[in-house]
């Protein structure tokens, strides 16, 4: 908004109209005068960030009350491209079918095996019990944002600067007005920024570098291969289909910082170390804003959904299943209590993510033992229905029961009483 009659008001003052602060315009009209833009008519929702979080909401939206408003923004023009293991495992899936697209990436092969390889070097390899695909995100966002458009919402091109809340909506840059807006665009979320909510401290933040590579074009197996140097650490290789595999290293990024080398040399090289025999191209490196560090889940009006909320998770670097869930989870919060979304939506992602991403937190600190991901790689050897448990934490929305953590606890602390001998 512009300033149009300079009275007693200080630029303190001007600031607490900032939605950081969430204080309503109204009760700055005793200093000053705002002369509103010309903007757009009253949006429903509108959703900035077009990857799957973001189309996720608007699909959402429309799918529930055809009728409504719903605008879609992003600063880029689909199809593009998005550093990510572009692995969409079960339950993204699922997400999908629940958005009315169950048939989205069936021309894609599926990649039932899983093998992976723990940092002391054990290996299990096995047939998951639903299978995963792995769909480029070029591909896999273009179509979800086409099936948005399709459904009525509108998709524009552009780059959020400033939001500020007028007391019965979300203005965006001064000429768009929203009742709810959801704030999907990403690990460095703008919109984040400018409601006031700090990102993730850096321990709770990976890097990792992605690329692809040739492979046999029967490969179907998913293969992450965990490093014990800079634990936690490891490589992935996830096949198309097509005769490429998407490949990439991660690690969090206070040990990319202690390596004592430049980033782009210990993530490009520990790659090339771990994966010998797929050399890579296009490598793009990006940040994954870890759950153990994520941050309150919106202000007001605005609610925070994937990578923008943290949803990333700690021990696998999976997302897209998180950005699906949390995206409709939004639009149903903005749908059904237009006048308090926030609330609602805090409880549905409490409902439905709250044990999991519970029993995650507690993972990732154990998992900052090495030896503890070694015990449970051991057990899922022998028992596939730790594998499974495994797979559903690290890529879907499972937890641990007790008697399962006593016996992986209890290998590990004989692990260790061996390795002190």
């Amino acid at each position: 908004m512009r300033l149009v009659e300079k009275l007693e008001c200080t630029q303190a003052d001007l600031a607490e109209n900032r939605l950081g602060r969430w204080r309503d315009v109204m009760s700055f009209r005793s200093c000053a005068r705002w002369d509103r833009p010309r903007m757009d008519d009253m949006w429903d929702v509108a959703i900035v960030g077009a990857g799957p979080a973001g189309s996720a909401a608007a699909l959402r939206a429309a799918q529930l009350r055809p009728e409504l408003r719903v605008l879609l923004l992003d600063r880029a023009d689909f199809p593009r491209d998005k550093p990510c293991g572009d692995g969409i495992a079960a339950h993204g899936r699922d997400e999908l079918a629940r958005l009315g697209l169950p048939t989205l990436i069936d021309d894609y092969r599926p990649t039932p095996r899983l093998t992976v390889v723990s940092p002391g070097g054990v290996r299990v390899s096995a047939e998951a019990a639903r299978p995963n695909h792995v769909v480029p995100r070029r591909v896999f966002d273009a179509r979800l944002v086409a099936a948005a458009q399709a459904r009525g919402v509108e998709v524009r091109r552009h780059r959020v600067k400033d939001l500020v809340f007028d007391g019965s909506g979300v203005v965006i840059d001064g000429r768009l007005r929203a009742r709810t807006v959801v704030a999907a665009d990403g690990a460095g979320s703008v919109v984040r920024r400018l409601i006031g909510l700090a990102a993730a401290a850096e321990k709770h933040t990976a890097i990792a570098v992605r690329g692809y590579a040739d492979v046999p074009e029967e490969d179907d197996v998913q293969l992450i291969a965990m490093q014990k140097a800079g634990w936690p650490a490891y490589a992935w290789s996830f096949p198309i289909g097509d005769g490429t595999a998407n490949v990439g290293f991660g690690m969090l990024l206070p040990r990319l910082r202690a390596a004592g080398a430049p980033g782009r040399q210990v993530l490009h090289g520990r790659l090339a170390e771990l994966l010998p025999d797929r050399p890579a191209r296009e490598l793009r490196a990006h940040h994954l804003p870890l759950s153990t560090g994520r941050p309150t889940p919106g202000a007001g009006r605005v609610l925070l959904a994937g990578d923008a909320a943290g949803l990333i998770n700690p021990l696998t670097g999976e997302g897209i299943y998180y950005a699906l869930l949390s995206g409709r989870l939004a639009a149903e919060a903005a749908v059904e209590s237009p006048g308090d979304p926030l609330a609602l939506y805090r409880a549905k992602l409490r409902g439905a993510l709250g044990r999991h991403l519970r029993t995650t937190d507690v993972l990732a600190r154990l998992a900052q033992h090495p030896g503890f991901i070694d015990a449970a790689i051991e057990t899922a050897v022998r028992r596939k229905e730790v594998f499974d448990l495994l797979v559903e934490v690290g890529l879907g929305n499972g937890t641990v029961p007790a008697p399962l953590a006593l016996a992986v606890g209890t290998r590990w602390l004989r692990g260790s009483l061996r390795a002190g001998r």
